[in-house]
């Protein structure tokens, strides 16, 4: 084990945390920060990033030009009019005046701290918890910044402090479509195996106590040379040693892991190999070495997806391009915007006599104006929102193919669908259509993937998009989503021009591709 192996900050070193009510330190509470404290560092850090060859430092670099631009030009004034500030003054006047964070400078702002967070260096992860202290400071109750923050926080290996940030981000919102709340619970229930994991290498070691008070890092590497040597039985005892050491020291939960993942690796090892001086359990006993074995893979499992009550997700069918194909074969078929040219419609009963009936998303149910059956959701693998809503077929969509499946593990809602769109119809435009970026150089949205699919297929004899204005009128979501921005990764208008040149017909509210 060697101090600087990892790339994630050690929590101990890490800034010191306000105290709680009861006097315990914890990053998840904010530590009062003004914004022009926060935006120095960012300045700053973009001075650091100059000619950078890693793209998330890129990535990082592009946002602070951003934050700063949108600074600058705030302060500009315009010939003949006021000055814009960079931030609103409190109402109260004098020297004592706090400022008050601008709408249009949040996002930004937020942006940065993402960013900084996808980059998950420790100067990186230092500069998101503070610009998640500016937000917090003067937006208590900014749902996006407790969730910020709590991600951040757990990529620090602060994980029960990650844990009283997703809490906090949980008491601030009705709809969970991020998954928090699993998340929280794979947390919760991680921690708990990691100290039963713990407790049990304690019991089955008993002398490994006398090296726990010692350096992490000196022990650890005589055990090391113990175990390469064939001498286990000594090796052990101070390899448990360490392992308590750093629990009892605080060291971020991935440093902890790492170190139990060698151990156990080592034990194994240790158990068949011939002459080894005994083996890694007490007695010879086999069946506890599978034991620590377990709990250590269930703690990995559960932090990653959190507990899963149902396996098998109620026992959903997986579907293929080709089985999706025989199924809407033959059907009328429409797809309805999240827009508010439907929300404000009276469209109802007309979508309800389709066939089948496509939603998105995050879309939101008003019988009148949207219809209130919903016979394939069409949903993008990053967010969780209406997943629990009971339909016919649910295809989720991802470019990357790990993160498809991690999400599908994690925020699957058992009994909440029938078929499940599989690999086969992962990435339509990409995948099927072999359309790349060299072609299609944005990100596809889910209602261009779904439509692009139906069209390619084409076995449907009506194939209607109804509220398609690609935005023009504003979304119209659940509440929960009606504060995500519309994002700026896809293009709408060459979505909207490849549909144009196919339309049959077009009205107010209604396009016709068949």
């Amino acid at each position: 084990m060697t101090k600087a192996r990892t790339r994630r900050p050690r929590q101990r070193e890490a800034e010191q945390p306000i105290p709680d009510g009861d006097g315990t330190p914890s990053l998840a509470t904010v530590r009062p920060t003004d914004l022009e404290t926060c935006l120095r560092a960012c300045g700053a850090h973009s001075g650091k990033l100059v000619a950078s060859l890693d793209r998330r430092r890129n990535a990082l670099a592009e946002a602070l030009r951003h934050l700063l631009a949108t600074h600058a030009a705030m302060e500009q004034t315009a010939p003949g009019a006021a000055p814009v500030p960079l931030l609103r003054r409190a109402a109260r006047s004098g020297p004592g005046a706090a400022p008050v964070l601008g709408d249009r400078l949040l996002d930004p702002l937020l942006a940065v701290g993402t960013k900084a967070l996808d980059c998950g260096y420790e100067d990186e992860l230092k500069l998101a918890v503070l610009v998640t202290d500016a937000v917090l400071t003067q937006r208590k109750g900014s749902r996006a910044a407790w969730r910020l923050r709590a991600r951040v926080l757990e990529a620090m290996g602060a994980e029960s402090d990650a844990v009283q940030a997703y809490e906090r981000y949980l008491a601030l919102t009705d709809e969970d479509g991020f998954g928090v709340a699993a998340k929280t619970a794979g947390l919760r229930a991680g921690a708990g195996y990691q100290d039963e994991l713990l407790r049990t290498l304690e019991r089955g070691c008993p002398e490994a106590g006398a090296f726990a008070a010692a350096s992490v890092t000196d022990v650890w590497a005589e055990g090391l040379a113990l175990a390469g040597r064939g001498d286990w039985n000594r090796a052990r005892s101070r390899l448990i040693g360490a392992l308590l050491a750093q629990e009892r020291t605080g060291a971020p939960v991935p440093e902890i892991q790492e170190a139990l993942g060698q151990y156990l690796a080592l034990a194994l090892a240790a158990a068949g190999a011939p002459g080894s001086g005994g083996t890694p359990t007490a007695a010879g006993d086999t069946a506890a070495l599978n034991e620590l074995v377990a709990l250590y893979a269930a703690q990995r499992r559960t932090r990653m997806r959190g507990p899963v009550a149902d396996p098998l997700f109620g026992g959903v069918t997986w579907t293929t391009l080709g089985e999706f194909r025989n199924r809407i074969a033959g059907k009328s078929v429409c797809l309805i915007a999240n827009s508010q040219r439907v929300g404000s419609s009276s469209l109802g009963p007309e979508i309800d006599a389709y066939d089948l009936v496509v939603r998105f998303n995050s879309y939101r149910i008003d019988p009148a104006a949207t219809g209130s059956r919903t016979d394939i959701h069409a949903t993008i693998h990053k967010h969780g929102f209406n997943w629990d809503k009971k339909v016919d077929t649910r295809l989720v969509f991802g470019g990357v193919p790990g993160d498809w499946k991690q999400s599908l593990r994690t925020r699957l809602v058992p009994g909440a669908q029938q078929y499940l769109g599989d690999e086969s119809l992962r990435w339509p435009l990409r995948d099927i259509g072999r359309v790349g970026t060299d072609v299609w150089p944005s990100i596809p949205t889910s209602g261009f993937n779904m439509l692009w699919l139906l069209d390619f297929l084409d076995v449907s004899p009506t194939l209607d998009l109804i509220g398609f204005d690609f935005y023009e009128s504003g979304a119209y979501r659940i509440p929960a989503a009606m504060k995500m921005p519309i994002t700026s990764v896809h293009e709408y208008t060459s979505e909207k021009a490849w549909v144009m040149e196919r339309a049959q017909s077009v009205t107010e509210t209604r396009i016709a591709l068949r």
